[in-house]
């Protein structure tokens, strides 16, 4: 038999919330060391770009969107958003890793009449990222990394969702402070929403302001309240007694300088 007939591409694909499946362009499942890539969506890969340089490796994928598998709603509810994913050819007779194309992030998912394309973007596009940080009146660290090295321990609190409207959510815990969660992130610990996170940009008592509604019913899911901070230095040093740690220039002057007048 010739070898060549036996080659199918693959994708390892691992979501950020933890969830991993396996899809092939083979016309049926595979098994290889134990994990099972699934030929149910009818992956079609394009082309492989890839360079000797520092050039990006990049690839779309197209597939048919399906329960089983992918959904168009977990596409658009973005738990697909930024998932590790590995290429290989791999021999479908004897389960051989023939070779290691690539592997990268997801980037931008378009949807259209019942079948999906996704962009893959290879690890060498982390090099496009800035350097150098640009200053700013606002400190550039999150809270509770490295750089701020605020303790989260007693920052996270449990609470349930009792009521929703549009971006709007009712919780049955209070805050500690006031707008303790603005600028802050939700994770949905059950529900339809499990494994999501949402922003939350603004709080007051029991009631939390997301930036974007959420995609499926929230009401009776758990979920994980963690505080935030506006990254003013006002904030740091008043609530957090960080000021050491701010990260930012607040009395650097801006490109504003030129327009100021006596009075304003």
């Amino acid at each position: 038999m010739d070898t060549l007939s036996t080659i199918a591409l693959t994708w390892a694909i691992e979501r950020r919330d933890g969830v991993a499946i396996g899809l092939t362009s083979h016309d049926r499942d595979l098994d290889v060391d134990g994990f099972e890539y699934r030929a149910a969506p009818g992956m079609t890969p394009s082309a492989v770009k890839r360079s000797g340089d520092l050039g990006a490796d990049t690839m779309d994928v197209t597939g048919a969107l399906s329960g089983a598998a992918i959904s168009e709603a977990d596409l658009l509810a973005g738990r697909w958003d930024g998932a590790r994913v590995v290429v290989r050819a791999i021999d479908w007779d004897s389960g051989a890793v023939v070779a290691e194309l690539g592997e990268g992030r997801i980037g931008q998912v378009e949807t259209r009449d019942g079948a999906f394309t996704a962009e893959l973007s290879g690890i060498a596009s982390l090099l496009d990222r800035p350097v150098a940080e640009a200053t700013s009146p606002e400190c550039r660290a999150e809270l509770g990394d490295a750089r701020c090295r605020v303790a989260m321990a007693g920052r996270r609190r449990f609470a349930r969702v009792v009521a929703s409207e549009g971006t709007v959510l009712t919780v049955d815990a209070g805050e500690p402070v006031a707008n303790a969660y603005g600028q802050g992130l939700l994770r949905w610990m059950g529900g339809g929403n499990c494994g999501l996170t949402s922003a939350v940009a603004l709080s007051d008592g029991t009631t939390l302001t997301l930036r974007a509604a959420p995609h499926f019913e929230p009401v009776g899911a758990l979920v994980e309240l963690i505080e935030g901070c506006d990254k003013s230095l006002a904030t740091c040093s008043g609530r957090f007694a960080n000021a050491a740690n701010f990260r930012g220039e607040p009395w650097l002057p801006g490109i504003d300088l030129l327009t100021r007048y006596p009075g304003a």
